[in-house]
């Protein structure tokens, strides 16, 4: 069966020109984000009784915080040499998985709405450990790709297991967080990742027919899940419910139209709960209608392209590898969010990277836009790894076009 990798490969363009680029679609999502969150919050503070005392801009003042945080997190993982960021990564995965247990014990974790997701940590407020497994879970699986998926046959198929282990123990963790969707985000971005990096799904694919049932079995045993499917195949039944917010939402999208209802007229987002968090796109498209949808797409679409464009040309196989696993979680979380603010998918906790209020997933998405900058620039010749600019090498007769090896 033909099947894709991504490996070592040429440049094909310049590198400053595409770094530039690549940093303008992260400016651009970034922009719009706080734009958005600056447009459709200030009357929710009001409406916040835990809130009442503090100023109509304190959520975009406080992205704007967490943003500043997220610029160094994007710094130095971009500028991180990758042998360095891989001697220490073992660190970096065991503490993250460490954090990911701290919100289900008792005096480091902070449930809201039955779910037990976030840690306190003094005069910042709640750091929510999901959203830095991503980028542990990301580059953990890359650099063990790198490791071991360019051995022969039967040695994959020995060390194959590390990466599988490692995934299952990430979403099994955050599962016990009751973060279902995330742990199943988790979990489909790195099968993806699998997919990607040429590993046999003859290994996979018996773990994925397992996962069809326990997913299924996980949504039934909790009432809360079983409403959401409810309130999504047949919204009249929970409108006043468990599916107000997303009826509220779609109301205030329509309300949008095609030319939006324009910045500071009164759009009616009032009665979205919490619209700073994952509903947030509400906010915009009223504002923004069918145009802003459009524009959006178009710098996501375009921050793909870039992403991917890095991933295809890094001389680096783990740079390759993370930034496809990166550029796939933030275009995928995004297309989640957007699908379940629109009523075309379930209710679910993924955030809109850039745009949900929430200083864990805006440290976190920086992270990962530095790691995809640091690939479009690295150097570095890791046991030799590197497949040098201009370089005709070719293995076994197979042609490496850009960083993609084609089999048949």
């Amino acid at each position: 069966m033909s099947r894709f990798t991504f490996q070592t490969g040429e440049i094909g363009e310049d590198s400053r020109s595409g770094n530039s680029l690549f940093l303008v679609s992260v400016i651009l999502l970034w922009g719009l984000g706080i734009f958005t969150v600056l447009i459709s919050t200030p009357d929710a503070v009001a409406r916040l009784p835990f809130l009442s005392e503090k100023s109509r801009y304190y959520f975009v003042s406080r992205q704007l915080m967490f943003s500043f945080m997220g610029v160094i997190g994007f710094l130095f993982f971009a500028f991180i040499p990758f042998r360095l960021l891989r001697k220490f990564l073992g660190f970096f995965v065991i503490g993250s998985l460490i954090f990911c247990i701290l919100p289900i014990l008792p005096f480091f974790g902070k449930t809201s709405h039955g779910a037990a997701r976030w840690v306190n940590i003094p005069h910042l407020g709640r750091f929510q450990p999901s959203e830095f497994a991503k980028l542990a879970v990301v580059m953990y699986l890359a650099n063990l790709f790198d490791k071991y998926l360019v051995l022969d046959s039967d040695s994959q198929r020995e060390y194959g297991l590390y990466p599988m282990l490692g995934l299952f123990l990430f979403v099994i963790v955050i599962i016990l967080q009751k973060d279902f969707s995330t742990s199943v985000f988790i979990f489909l971005v790195g099968t993806i990742m699998f997919f990607a990096s040429g590993a046999k799904m003859s290994w996979f694919l018996p773990v994925m027919i397992l996962a069809i049932p326990v997913i299924a079995f996980l949504i039934f045993i909790e009432p809360y899940r079983i409403n959401r499917l409810i309130a999504f195949f047949k919204p009249e039944e929970l409108n006043m419910t468990t599916g107000y917010q997303r009826a509220t939402s779609e109301n205030v999208i329509s309300a949008g139209g095609v030319w939006g209802n324009g910045v500071g007229t009164g759009m009616s987002v009032l009665n979205i709960p919490e619209i700073q968090t994952d509903y947030i796109f509400a906010g915009w498209v009223n504002a923004m209608g069918l145009i802003g949808v459009i524009a959006y797409c178009v710098v996501l679409v375009f921050f793909a392209i870039r992403g991917y464009k890095i991933a295809l040309t890094t001389p680096s196989r783990f740079g390759s590898y993370g930034s496809f696993g990166f550029t796939t979680l933030i275009l995928l979380q995004s297309l989640i969010n957007i699908g379940v603010v629109c009523g075309a998918l379930p209710t679910t906790g993924i955030p809109l990277p850039f745009f949900s209020s929430g200083g864990s997933s805006m440290i976190a998405t920086f992270c990962m836009c530095g790691f995809i900058f640091n690939a479009s620039t690295t150097t570095d010749d890791e046991d030799g790894s590197i497949l040098r600019p201009g370089s005709n090498k070719s293995e076994g007769g197979i042609e490496k076009l850009e960083g993609v090896k084609v089999t048949l």
